[in-house]
């Protein structure tokens, strides 16, 4: 592919996680001759404090960017794909580019004590307000007290340090993005922490119609991260649900290249949940998807997502 002779201008979120993941696509296309410049949006989901369903949820973190592509003020948009709901389809006149390969899905645990989870005092405060994890920490750490946590991960680890907590939970990803894997207290297994729908993976967005910027975008798409990325949108999609809803789940392939879906619906509290785990071919990763999120609804996961409200 020849170089672009453009200047790629990439929209992406002001936050410090948001603009080293852009940074990372800007170095990308470099290696492919393309010049780029980012765009800094200040996103509704990174000004409101509060609860994102008075928001809309969590489109509220990639609606403003996705405008302005729509308006041409950006070229190629750098989300993470676990902020792109899965309720509804893309917005009209936008398309996925690519996905580059998918970065570490764990969630970590960091203690002002330095003691792991198990270990820590009956009351510890945990602070989150990722509904999906709190009924997971409900469920396998009832002795902690979970308390809603918002902001940027240099602002979570601030209320850490100024013991306003005593745990903070947050994406390993997100923890090397900004430089802080050296605090990690421990790693959560995903049989302990199952993680967000498209948890480790950039999704790059660009208008329908600039085919040039979907070329770019197929050539910094990692393939087996596409096809994880288009299972587990259709199981979302299949569920239907909404930002209250702690639905998880994370596609992976094994060394027979055969993709596998685990996924999995909780409530509120943690006292009820559904697991599904399945195999497919590569070739239909939506498939696999649709399949998964048909069984969670067969075990009664409408009815658990309905019961929240919204």
């Amino acid at each position: 592919m020849p170089p672009s002779s453009r200047t790629i201008r990439i929209a992406t979120r002001s936050s410090p996680m948001a603009l080293a993941q852009a940074e990372n696509i800007a170095a990308g296309l470099a290696g492919l001759g393309v010049a780029t410049e980012l765009v800094k949006v200040t996103s509704a989901g990174d000004r409101w404090m509060g609860d994102l369903s008075a928001l809309g949820g969590k489109g509220a973190f990639v609606k403003e960017i996705d405008d302005a592509l729509l308006r041409g003020d950006a070229d190629l948009a750098v989300h993470c794909l676990k902020d792109i709901p899965g309720d509804i389809p893309i917005t009209a006149g936008l398309a996925f580019a690519g996905y580059p390969a998918r970065e570490d899905v764990h969630d970590a645990i960091i203690t002002r004590d330095g003691r792991p989870l198990a270990e820590q005092p009956h009351g510890s405060v945990i602070g989150t307000s990722s509904v999906r994890r709190a009924a997971q920490l409900r469920l396998h750490y009832p002795h902690l007290d979970v308390k809603p946590l918002r902001g940027n991960v240099n602002t979570r680890m601030a209320r850490l340090d100024e013991g306003h907590i005593d745990i903070l939970i947050a994406a390993v990803s997100g923890l090397i993005r900004v430089g802080h894997q050296d605090r990690i207290t421990e790693t959560l297994p995903i049989d302990t922490m199952c993680p967000p729908i498209g948890a480790g993976i950039i999704a790059l967005v660009a208008r329908s119609d600039d085919t040039e910027l979907l070329d770019l975008g197929v050539a910094l798409d990692d393939p087996d991260t596409h096809r994880q990325a288009d299972a587990e949108r259709a199981m979302l999609h299949a569920l239907q649900g909404h930002c209250n809803s702690p639905i998880a789940g994370v596609a992976t392939n094994d060394a027979t290249g055969r993709l596998s879906l685990h996924g999995t619906v909780f409530s509120l509290d943690g006292t009820r949940w559904l697991d599904s785990h399945h195999w497919g071919v590569p070739e239909d990763p939506q498939a696999l998807g649709f399949f998964v999120g048909s069984d969670l609804l067969r075990q009664g996961a409408r009815a658990i997502i309905s019961a929240i409200p919204h």
